[in-house]
């Protein structure tokens, strides 16, 4: 990356010191300080000079850094008033100015953040999300920025894998439907516990979302609810599961049949197209 130097172990923790900043569990923060898992994160973007980045926990910038460069505009999205306050600092330091002004940063939890906040419309996620949160937070910018078409996360690795689970699976669940509903959702790779500071106790994975929004936004309402009641009691039946959705057993079992779908199913056996067939049903 021309132009542009990347953060290293001792620069992180100088910044960290400066700053006065410890990692914490409760913000979800774990500082990636290795250069080439920065490079490596970058490239699997596939980023364009005309994105628009929204990078949600950019902690002290090592992410950013790599992200300014390839990108038209990155939008920082940071929770830590301290780190909010230092990184367009650190990314002046050390970016060609004319690469430092791409970047933007917002004071903000990425959980509360609306379009309003933005002056632009975001075209991609990429960021290490907070391992606490990363699930709602990633579901809440794919609903409130329709505009993001391809998304690289980084989230604990248990997390990647239901992320990107398949029906049938006994990792499948709520969180693997919810993503399909943006797009298609792919695993894309297995990041290790070294290249954090403080290192975490678990692997960490890359996961992407194609995000070409197969359904319409507005069925989101009707079909969540389907997908939270199916997996709330995962040994059971839809057609015990769905009652209280539907009001009876019996009125459960009428729509799934509609639906042409299996009452005597079990929710991990739906793939999202399965859910927004029922969806639509409701609606029509």
């Amino acid at each position: 990356m021309t132009g542009v130097h990347l953060l290293g172990p001792a620069e992180i923790r100088e910044l960290a010191g400066e700053l006065d900043v410890v990692p914490t569990k409760k913000l979800g923060q774990n500082f990636v300080h290795d250069p080439n898992t920065v490079r490596r994160i970058v490239g699997e973007a596939k980023l364009s000079a005309d994105d628009i980045v929204v990078e949600v926990g950019p902690g002290l910038g090592s992410l950013t850094l790599g992200l300014v460069e390839q990108a038209q505009r990155v939008v920082a999205l940071e929770i830590d008033s301290r780190l909010a306050g230092r990184l367009t600092q650190t990314v002046g330091e050390r970016a060609p100015q004319e690469t430092a002004d791409r970047l933007t940063v917002i004071n903000t939890d990425a959980l509360k953040v609306v379009r309003a906040d933005l002056d632009v419309e975001p075209t991609a996620l990429v960021a290490n999300l907070p391992y606490n949160v990363s699930v709602p937070v990633l579901l809440h910018l794919l609903e409130e920025f329709p505009s993001i078409s391809s998304v690289l996360v980084m989230v604990q690795n248990e997390v990647a894998d239901r992320l990107a689970a398949k029906p049938g699976s006994k990792i499948y669940g709520v969180p693997s439907v919810k993503a399909s509903f943006y797009g298609l959702v792919s695993f894309a790779g297995l990041i290790g516990k070294n290249v954090f500071w403080p290192a975490p106790n678990i692997e960490s994975g890359l996961v992407r979302i194609e995000a070409f929004r197969p359904y319409p936004a507005e069925l989101r309402e009707v079909v969540f609810p389907l997908i939270d009641a199916a997996f709330a009691q995962r040994r059971k039946t839809l057609r015990s599961t769905l009652a209280g959705v539907y009001g009876s057993p019996a009125a459960a079992e009428e729509a799934l049949r509609a639906a042409e779908i299996d009452p005597g199913l079990r929710g991990e056996k739906l793939s999202v197209d399965d859910f927004v067939r029922l969806g639509r049903a409701r609606v029509s």
